[in-house]
């Protein structure tokens, strides 16, 4: 690699990054929505043109943020379970980096799990990230199986079709009511960190650590982790 062409590399990371920070400048200050590339070259004092270099549409703009947000969330997650041992204990651990993460990174959180960006489709790029502390649950659901330290959810009859399809779909080496129940605690962790984040909890729960604790615990528990050694 010529010593030119490497410089015009990091020149454009470095750019790259700039377009980035002054978007999420602007998440905080007035939310997703109102995102404009014109605004943010004008921030930044680019002319726009040379900002659609970068990111042709507001809408690849907002694509690159929620990844960026995506893989960060991620990285917490995964990073707190490397940290810890039990099965039941590395969900508790990964479900408070979760909330940890979000806490500190509001106006991400709120751009991957709050309301729909008005005339925006995340494209399947964002797939990947996206799923990756859906994955990891799933991981320490099938160590404690591989373990025999789960314990399986009673199966619901009525459930057994759409648990046997998003098994096959999610973790055919699981039990499915295993995996409908893994599905179903996913989506209760999210909502007790946007109800946290949104201040849904306010006048309602003050020791929110330990609600927040006490209540993933009862998850782990419905997926069927027990607590214990690994």
């Amino acid at each position: 690699m010529s010593t030119a062409h490497g410089a015009r590399a990091r020149a454009r990371i470095e750019v790259t990054a700039a377009i980035k920070d002054e978007a999420r400048r602007q998440l905080a200050a007035q939310g997703a929505a109102r995102l404009s590339l014109r605004a943010v070259a004008r921030e930044l004092g680019m002319v726009s043109s040379a900002l659609y270099r970068y990111f042709p549409s507001r809408d690849d703009l907002l694509t690159a943020l929620i990844i960026d947000a995506y893989d960060s969330l991620g990285e917490s997650a995964e990073a707190a379970h490397e940290a810890t041992a039990s099965p039941f204990e590395r969900w508790i651990t990964v479900c408070e980096a979760v909330r940890g993460w979000a806490l500190d990174h509001p106006h991400e959180y709120a751009l991957i799990y709050g309301s729909p960006v008005p005339g925006y489709t995340a494209p399947d790029a964002t797939v990947p990230a996206a799923a990756r502390v859906g994955l990891l649950l799933i991981g320490i659901a099938r160590d404690a199986h591989r373990g025999a330290a789960l314990d399986r959810p009673a199966p619901a009859d009525d459930l057994r079709p759409e648990a046997e399809r998003m098994a096959a779909d999610l973790a055919p080496d699981l039990p499915p009511e295993v995996v409908a129940a893994l599905v179903a605690a996913w989506a209760q962790l999210y909502g007790l960190v946007g109800f946290e984040l949104f201040g849904q909890f306010n006048r309602v729960v003050e020791d929110r650590e330990t609600f927040f604790r006490h209540a993933v615990g009862r998850l782990a528990r419905g997926v069927g982790l027990v607590p214990g050694p690994r």
